[in-house]
């Protein structure tokens, strides 16, 4: 398959040949795009990313090793020299158009900034606990995102933040305080997204959102979480579907906030349709929140799903999730098994019917415009 750079070089020469656009048009447009096709992440980008990842894990387990044979002094110094060539090296590389690979030693200079924080705290017996230390690592990785103007230095700032976030909730039967500071990590991590030009840390800040919300709710009351969620998530939604433009420019998130919105919406009543589930056989609310989600998704698809078949996707999963709790909730005392067969049977063929309805309406308009 042809890629997107080559499709619209395509395109820009029949444009130019029946006269749409004059000559000096159509070579401004190619040489934007070949200026934009050089800033885009090639195979030996990612090999190296993932290169870097690889060594930086080395790194950390190579501190976990102790280093016993190994005086301190020698320890500290290299790490300290590992920091200081990966972020110098990378910061040379960068100017020299080794973007890459430049990146890469930021990223194996953040992961030795981490093992250092680990050595050093445990060779000297530093007071603390391990997540103080990611606290601390991730705001060092934050400050280096912000002096280096590093895309993939912010983005490792928010996964680091997110383990945090894991290990501070520290599962259902933990003794320590909710997480309640994350928001405001987030809030300064997704500020320096703009600042490190990062539209991946601020699409992985908002499911991060989302994940600890969900970890709120099971903490405290599920649907004074869960409910607010879903509300802001529609309204979002809508003001990203009917002002667009704007909204995309303060968010810059290339148009993917309704999918956000919609995936935000989905987790809120989720967790009210989890909430009321047991309380389904002597109320309708669990049937009221079944409605109003299925309803939503409709609205989702006709409002959203033509300007991104993501959306699509995650509509149709949802839906699929609809399907699958009402039915466990609600029917499965009133079927057997051979009942249930035939129930995912119809269930499965109606989605299927759904699903390729939609893809015919939303493609049908591009196909006659082409024609035309």
């Amino acid at each position: 398959m042809a890629s997107y750079a080559s499709r619209v070089r395509s395109d820009i020469a029949r444009w130019r040949q029946t006269g749409l656009i004059d000559a000096p048009t159509a070579e401004a447009l190619v040489r934007d795009i070949e200026a934009n096709e050089r800033k885009s992440l090639s195979f030996g980008s990612i090999l190296a990313m993932m290169a870097a990842l690889l060594f930086g894990a080395a790194i950390l387990i190579f501190v976990a090793a102790n280093w016993e044979a190994i005086p301190r002094l020698v320890r500290v110094a290299a790490l300290f020299t590992a920091i200081l060539a990966g972020y110098v090296g990378g910061a040379v590389l960068k100017t020299r158009d080794h973007a890459a690979i430049g990146e890469a030693l930021w990223i194996v200079a953040a992961a030795a900034f981490g093992g250092s924080i680990a050595l050093i705290g445990q060779m000297y017996h530093l007071t603390g606990d391990e997540a103080s230390a990611l606290l601390t690592w991730g705001a060092g990785t934050a400050l280096a995102a912000v002096a280096l103007r590093s895309n993939p230095l912010t983005v490792v700032s928010v996964g680091i933040a997110d383990a945090w976030l894991l290990l501070k909730w520290g599962g259902f039967f933990r003794r320590s305080e909710f997480p309640h500071l994350f928001p405001a990590i987030v809030l300064v991590l997704f500020a320096i997204s703009f600042w490190t030009r990062s539209q991946a840390a601020r699409h992985l800040i908002i499911l991060s959102v989302l994940f600890y919300l969900v970890l709120l709710s099971m903490d405290h009351n599920t649907l004074q979480v869960s409910v607010p969620l879903a509300l802001v998530s529609a309204l979002l939604f809508a003001a990203a579907v009917f002002a667009a433009e704007p909204v995309d420019r303060i968010v810059q998130l290339g148009g993917r906030l309704p999918l956000h919105a919609l995936i935000g919406f989905l987790t809120g009543m989720a967790m009210v349709q989890f909430e009321l589930a047991d309380e389904a056989s002597y109320n309708g609310a669990f049937a009221i929140a079944s409605a109003v989600a299925l309803a939503a998704i409709v609205v989702a698809i006709m409002l959203g799903g033509r300007e991104s078949r993501g959306l699509r996707w995650v509509a149709y999963a949802g839906f699929a999730f609809e399907l699958a709790i009402i039915y466990v909730v609600m029917l499965q005392s009133m079927l057997g098994t051979a009942g249930f067969f035939l129930a995912a049977a119809l269930l499965l063929g109606t989605m299927a019917l759904v699903i390729i309805r939609v893809e015919k309406r939303m493609n049908t308009p591009r196909s006659e415009g082409a024609l035309a």
